[in-house]
């Protein structure tokens, strides 16, 4: 690779705290931003990273949680700019959107069993880690030497760290957790 590359899952959401799924692009991206405590685990996060700069180049998600993650960063590091990348969205869960996040787990299991699966007509992790390739992918073509974040979701970000890991997507939940804004490098 020709760019070094971290991953930053967005700060707690409204979302979150209800307990819910949300997963569609018609609510994720105008709707259920950062609650006051996700804002805060943002600014600590990038606060306490001493890798990223003014010079690292921010694609984020257009989910509102994640972009207003994107903007806490962008307005620490100083940074001119964020792009934002319909690819990075979260995992779409179909008809477990707004629903229980107890539901994750149903997904999850059948994840392990088949990375094409469709069940509750979620997309398939395999799905996922082909937008999330693409991003690496386009990058890779337009930058050189920078180093990248990421700003995406739990699904999305666990199942492109297969990639990085050269491990079967399936065993995407075998990867230690993404806490709200926690930055990691892949």
């Amino acid at each position: 690779m020709k760019n070094r590359y971290f991953i930053m899952r967005h700060g707690e959401s409204q979302a979150n705290i209800q307990g819910i799924i949300l997963s569609n692009p018609e609510d994720g991206v105008l709707g259920y931003g950062l609650t006051e405590k996700g804002r805060k685990e943002a600014e600590i996060s990038i606060k306490n990273n001493k890798e990223l700069d003014s010079e690292t180049v921010i694609l984020s998600s257009d989910f509102k949680r994640a972009r207003e993650t994107a903007e806490i960063v962008k307005d620490h590091l100083g940074t001119d700019r964020i792009e934002l990348i319909s690819n990075l969205r979260e995992r779409n869960f179909g008809e477990l959107d707004k629903t229980s996040n107890k539901n994750y787990d149903l997904v999850w299991i059948e994840d392990a069993k088949d990375p094409n699966h469709k069940n509750f007509r979620v997309e398939s992790v395999e799905e996922v880690l082909k937008r999330g390739k693409a991003v690496i992918e386009e990058a890779e073509k337009k930058y050189s030497g920078k180093k990248i974040l990421l700003v995406s979701h739990g699904d999305t970000l666990q199942i492109l760290m297969t990639y990085f890991l050269k491990i079967p997507s399936s065993s995407h939940r075998e990867i230690k957790h993404l806490e709200t804004a926690e930055i990691r490098e892949l």
